[in-house]
């Protein structure tokens, strides 16, 4: 399975923010260059974040963005899938319909190995991807901003 890269950035991003919890809130443009993506990206999958609850943005002096206890606690499974929707790994319907939709048993084989990559992912939390050595890492780009 292979995850878009709007999925992608927001992970990123989610992961940047959890470690930025103890300084100074970032903006969207600051993540953005820790991640080297263009601010246009990152502001959509900001946006997707937000309305998930996942995190909040703060306007003002002092502002910038931050993890809810959402964030900080979510299953990754469960904000991948939020974020890639439910769609099955083949379209087997559509404009050109597989022949084979009626008896196919590899539609449901994918559908089962989705599933599965799911369920690797429902136990770890964003707080777990933070962890050392990642976490360290995530901190050392913040040294990337442009003030």
């Amino acid at each position: 399975m292979r995850l878009t890269k709007f999925t992608d950035l927001a992970l990123r991003a989610v992961m940047r923010l959890a470690v930025s919890e103890q300084s100074e809130p970032l903006t969207t443009r600051e993540v953005a260059e820790a991640m080297d993506v263009p601010q246009a990206h990152m502001a959509k999958a900001i946006t997707r974040l937000r309305h998930l609850g996942v995190l909040e943005a703060r306007r003002g002096r002092g502002g910038g963005l931050g993890l809810t206890g959402l964030g900080r606690q979510a299953s990754v499974g469960w904000l991948v899938r939020e974020l890639e929707g439910e769609d099955e790994v083949v379209a087997c319907d559509g404009d050109a319909p597989c022949p084979l939709r009626g008896a196919c048993r590899l539609r449901r084989a994918l559908r089962e190995a989705q599933e599965a990559f799911y369920a690797t992912l429902d136990p770890l939390t964003v707080t777990d991807l933070v962890a050392s050595p990642t976490g360290p890492v995530l901190v050392g780009l913040a040294g990337r901003r442009t003030e």
